[in-house]
């Protein structure tokens, strides 16, 4: 039975009252201060908590809600992380253990980055987008909002075994169109504030949402994963007509006054893609970049080492390629003869397609076989492999992880974007793979799942951009270390070329926000730096449109590990491993880059 607006408005301020609620009443303990913070958070981001298979048990109620899209909800946020902060300074430094203070500044951090963001009064930015690598200046965009992630996550995460399940999947789909028209009033009202986004955003996310209005209802993901999934549970009910109804009555008509929305905002919409354009644009893009890197770097200081390491990689690379007998031309331009080269291509079809996520999989176990030259940790991280799903696949990123939840009932998920196999070439494919699965994205966060070593809401604001991201790219240069490129020439070039691709995205993301770079001129300087594939960098430089500051958390987070590894080793001599570094940072959790550096030193003179 789905929830009528009166239950989903009842909802929304049971949410508001959790949300206020710790910023008034200081629990007695730092734990209990935590376990207060960590249930507001849950209440207040139903999908969080069954992204992290929380919601079931004392959570079951949050299965059928999905978060509060509208502007009171941010409010709300903010009153919550000001007044938390208030009582976790209030409890002296002496009375904490040496765990307890790590805990308390990691969580402070995060905190303040949302109290630090209740100045811009427009976007998506909040300790949880903060954490989950989507603050934004755009509520809805071409990869941000309810249209992109909702049917993905319904799909994907919203596990139906019974009735229930299934009538909290219809709950959520109802949600969804109320969800939906939230967020379209908060696009109105931004624009009108004059904060809007590109025109060449704005017609990506409508044709995104032409084409999804376009398609039959009975087509439809939303529809069709809960007819399946309740057939194949023989659970009774008629959820065929229940969720078709829904979705033609309710989510097809507040899409469509989404897609109206955007439409008008396209009327007065520019082609000035970076954040400067926006009224305290600096400030808040200085905002962005300490929430991407969790450092002081200034845009300036981080443009310039994008364009150091860019050099750098290069050189390596020009060296590599000469020794192929590749010699003519840029980096850029030899990389991209590569691309196209019979030897390295997947076919346009669904074969080819077939076969890019078979080469995935067999990638993925060949670096399960070396890790323990890498790690003692022994972590069993378990991933599935899965396409981006045709229906966002035009404005997602290429490549990304989705962590599985905390119970082990649902694995890692590592989804390849494969609009189009050209995109990636076979030498390209191992080091993306390496960085989304193992060592990387998954591999660390198998440790918070398998161990639950750290607090709830340690696991929950575990999304710190630099370390996260960092880990991943300094991944991608273990399994060079562990040998795994030692007789594929051609894939420890597609293993520089990632590694270069991330120098570039400091020079784009800062050339774009803070120093009026044109779309154009990015994506071009992009392709020649890289050498990769107009289409595969065009959707990369209006990702970094979207979300600024992000795409400069992986090489900052990098160059940072190395450093401290470096360090570590100088302070340790023979007694350094590089299992105990690599474990230590994973052991870390997911901590500011400022926090990790004291850890390490701790742990390397220890």
């Amino acid at each position: 039975m789905h929830l009528s607006r009166r239950m989903l408005l009842q909802s929304t301020a049971a949410t508001a009252v959790a949300l206020s609620a710790p910023a008034f009443a200081a629990p007695a303990s730092l734990s209990a201060q935590f376990d207060a913070l960590g249930e507001a958070l849950l209440a207040a981001n139903p999908e969080y908590a069954t992204y992290l298979g929380l919601d079931s048990g004392p959570h079951a109620a949050l299965k059928a809600r999905l978060a509060d899209r509208s502007w009171n909800a941010v409010a709300q946020s903010h009153a919550l992380c000001a007044g938390t902060l208030q009582q976790l300074a209030a409890i002296p430094a002496s009375q904490l253990t040496a765990a307890d203070a790590q805990n308390r500044d990691v969580i402070a951090y995060a905190l303040e980055l949302d109290r630090d963001a209740a100045g811009f009064t427009f976007g998506d930015n909040t300790l949880m987008t903060a954490m989950t690598e989507s603050a934004s200046p755009y509520v809805v965009s071409q990869q941000s909002g309810n249209f992109v992630g909702v049917p993905e996550m319904l799909d994907s995460q919203h596990s139906i075994d019974t009735k229930q399940d299934a009538d909290a999947y219809l709950a959520r789909v109802e949600a969804f169109a109320v969800t939906l028209d939230q967020e379209t009033a908060r696009v109105a009202h931004d624009v009108a504030a004059g904060v809007c986004p590109p025109d060449f955003l704005l017609r990506t996310a409508t044709g995104q949402m032409t084409n999804f209005l376009a398609t039959p209802v009975a087509q439809q993901r939303l529809v069709t994963s809960l007819i399946k999934r309740t057939a194949a549970k023989a659970i009774a009910g008629d959820y065929a007509a229940a969720v078709t109804k829904l979705t033609a009555d309710k989510v097809y008509p507040a899409i469509q006054r989404q897609l109206d929305g955007l439409n008008t905002a396209l009327k007065t919409a520019t082609a000035d893609a970076g954040v400067w354009k926006i009224k305290d644009g600096e400030a808040y893009y200085s905002w962005l970049l300490k929430v991407g890197t969790t450092t002081p770097q200034t845009a300036a200081q981080i443009h310039a080492i994008g364009l150091e390491q860019t050099r750098a990689i290069n050189d390596r690379m020009d060296t590599l390629l000469k020794k192929q007998g590749l010699s003519q031309g840029t980096v850029g331009a030899r990389m991209t003869a590569l691309a196209t080269d019979p030897r390295f291509v997947f076919p346009e079809t669904d074969a080819g397609r077939t076969q890019i996520v078979d080469y995935l999989n067999q990638l993925i176990a060949q670096t399960r076989a070396v890790m323990p030259k890498a790690s003692r940790l022994n972590l069993k991280a378990p991933v599935t492999v899965r396409r981006v799903p045709a229906d966002i696949q035009d404005g997602s990123g290429l490549g990304y992880m989705n962590p599985g939840t905390l119970d082990g009932t649902r694995p890692s998920i590592y989804y390849i974007n494969l609009k189009s196999t050209a995109n990636w070439p076979r030498f390209a494919l191992p080091t993306l793979t390496h960085h989304e699965t193992i060592p990387g994205h998954a591999w660390q966060g198998a440790y918070l799942t398998e161990t639950r070593n750290l607090p709830l809401i340690r696991v929950m604001i575990s999304g710190f951009n630099a370390y996260v991201e960092g880990w991943a790219l300094y991944a991608e240069q273990l399994a060079d270390e562990l040998g795994l490129y030692d007789d594929d020439p051609f894939g420890q070039l597609g293993y520089l070329q990632g590694q270069q691709f991330r120098a570039v995205r400091l020079v784009v993301d800062t050339g774009l926000h803070a120093m009026r770079w044109t779309r154009e001129q990015a994506i071009q300087w992009a392709v020649e730096q890289g050498g990769r594939p107009r289409p595969a960098m065009t959707s990369e430089i209006d990702r970094y449109c979207g979300t600024p500051g992000q795409a400069c958390g992986y090489k900052v987070g990098h160059n940072e590990l190395l450093r401290l590894r470096d360090k570590a080793k100088a302070a340790m001599g023979a007694r350094f491993d590089l299992r105990d570094y690599n474990d230590w940072v994973v052991e870390a959790g997911a901590v500011p880059l400022t926090v990790l550096a004291d850890i390490i030193d701790k742990r390397a003179a220890s």
